[in-house]
């Protein structure tokens, strides 16, 4: 009795470790790298009725292997399925935050952002536990996966007679279904292929993204505008200062989503009335940006450059090249350029490449008020500051400024209020209002709240500009504003557009006539209906309506 106990209780050890084994690596094969991908309700658990083809090639090869090579060769791909499975959880987060997949190539360095963003919605020390405990994780299940492979190999081979005819039904089966295209609820096929799809893409990224370099950098130097004289751009915007605003996450949902856009639509309509008051008209349509949650410097570069920026090597590849940029079109018809950006904080050398005769960097702006979360100073003290620093200098020639605004940048939160202009100083008023606002942390607790908080933050975002606009414009101001992306997938979901807003504000109606084809919204909020065009089809249509093509004939 006191013999076979010991025996049975390692029996037993041994079908559970083997079971939890072929769990591992069951689920590592089968399950999809997007939430979305999975059934919907209580339908989940249907996507775990999937027959993986790499488990029945791999068990074949194995059992083929003699025993020299067979354990190698298991623990081979035990790492390799390890990494993958890494590499589909982070494809998970990639999906849910920037709406697509992770690159093994380009993306490492998103990885500071998303340290840097625990830090602002959780504190230091929670980042770096989540960073230490998601690296020791990724070790702990690769490590996990090798070890999972080996025992099951173990198993395989002791039961040959079990194993061999498994695979056969197992492998007639898979066929079957895959040549019908029998799939689950959520259109997830039972005949899976997964893991060998994940590790295809991936083998392939770095040969893929070098091919697309070369194509993007031959379609950069095809640019109709680059050579063309200084005295042949915009010569319906001389004497004009235009004003280029970029609003952070001001996507479509800000102001369609039912769930979240009353603060916008407030801002909005409350926008137009004060525009209107000081003599100003708006058009408004939406763009499709190429980006989606994050990556601002992606969607500033396709619209000023008129091309497809969505990746980083792409954004690398075109800053190095004498592209035509918006900015640069306005230097050459002298007028004056500038970069309001406080969202700079280091040497930004893409400066030169855009075309700023100046850029005002954070240290710039002289703030000296609390920074809020990831933004540095609120919109409205930026506004104020190009107003003294540029707009409000006599005697000074025609202005283009671009003016990246930050306080509707994740976590939204703390969000400031709008202050009588006078009263903004050197910023140190918004160190009371910050103290009794709302913390990242507070916020980050509830979803709903984290939408609320966006959409207030977008609302302070346009009331900046459009306040600023209906005080300080005069006849000469042209201003464009549009949002850079939508937010993340925690206010948005994972299928929305990637759809934002854009809007021209002017005084004289002759700029509106030249768009008046563009069939755009007459308001600062765009119908539903209003005209959606890539983002980076822009500029080219800029420089065709205010060029000499758009002249009236």
């Amino acid at each position: 009795m006191n013999v076979s106990q010991p025996k049975s209780y390692r029996r037993v050890v041994r079908h559970v470790t083997t079971g939890f084994a072929a769990i591992l690596v069951f689920l590592a094969l089968i399950l999809p790298d997007q939430i979305t991908r999975l059934p919907p309700g209580n339908h989940w658990q249907t996507a775990l009725l999937r027959i993986p083809i790499e488990a029945l090639l791999a068990g074949a090869v194995l059992l083929l292997l003699p025993i020299r090579w067979r354990r190698w060769t298991a623990a081979a791909l035990g790492l390799v399925l390890g990494a993958l499975t890494v590499i589909k959880l982070v494809d998970i987060g990639f999906y849910a935050i920037l709406a697509r997949r992770f690159d093994p190539v380009l993306d490492w360095t998103l990885f500071d952002d998303g340290f840097n963003f625990l830090i602002d919605s959780a504190g230091r020390p929670s980042a770096t536990a989540v960073a230490i405990g998601a690296l020791l994780g990724a070790v702990l299940l690769i490590a996990g996966m090798t070890w999972a492979m080996l025992r099951l190999t173990v198993v395989a081979a002791g039961n040959r007679r079990l194993a061999w005819p498994g695979l056969g039904v197992a492998g007639v089966a898979w066929v079957a279904l895959f040549l019908t295209g029998y799939q689950l609820i959520g259109g997830i096929p039972v005949a899976s292929t997964a893991a060998a799809d994940l590790a295809r893409d991936t083998a392939l990224a770095l040969p893929k993204d070098l091919a697309d370099k070369r194509k993007f950098l031959a379609e950069a130097q095809d640019d109709a505008y680059r050579d063309r004289p200084g005295d042949q751009l915009l010569t319906a915007l001389r004497g004009k200062d235009v004003v280029v605003s970029f609003v952070e996450s001001y996507g479509r949902d800000a102001v369609e989503n039912p769930a979240f856009n009353g603060a916008v639509l407030t801002s909005l309509a409350d926008g137009d009335k004060k525009l209107a008051a000081a003599g100003f008209a708006a058009r408004s349509g939406f763009l499709t940006s190429s980006t989606a949650g994050g990556g601002s410097w992606l969607a500033h570069s396709t619209f000023l450059s008129g091309m497809w920026v969505n990746n980083e090597s792409r954004y690398r590849s075109l800053v190095a090249t004498d592209r035509l940029t918006l900015t640069r079109a306005f230097k050459n018809t002298g007028h004056r350029t500038v970069g309001m950006e406080p969202g700079v904080i280091f040497a930004w050398p893409e400066g030169a490449f855009y075309g700023y005769d100046q850029v005002y960097d954070k240290q710039a702006f002289n703030y000296h008020g609390p920074q809020l979360s990831w933004s540095p100073m609120p919109d409205q003290f930026v506004m104020s500051q190009f107003q003294k620093q540029e707009y409000a200098k006599p005697n000074r020639g025609p202005l283009l400024a671009e003016i990246t605004l930050t306080s509707s940048h994740t976590p939204w939160a703390p969000v400031p209020s709008m202050l009588d202009w006078d009263q903004l100083g050197d910023g140190s008023v918004y160190g009371p209002m910050v103290k009794s606002a709302a913390t990242p942390k507070e916020v980050w607790k509830d979803d709903a709240r984290i939408r609320t908080e966006y959409a207030r933050s977008i609302a302070y975002s346009v009331d900046s500009l459009i306040g600023w606009a209906a005080k300080y414009g005069d006849d000469n101001l042209v201003m464009v504003f549009l949002g850079d992306h939508q937010p993340a997938s925690v206010v948005v979901g994972q299928t929305a557009s990637h759809d934002v807003p854009i809007t021209i504000v002017a005084k004289d109606p002759k700029v509106f006539d030249r768009i008046a084809s563009w069939g755009w919204t007459s308001s600062v909020k765009p119908a539903a209906d209003a005209p959606v065009w890539r983002m980076d089809t822009f500029r080219d249509r800029f420089l065709t309506a205010f060029g000499p093509e758009g002249d009236p004939h």
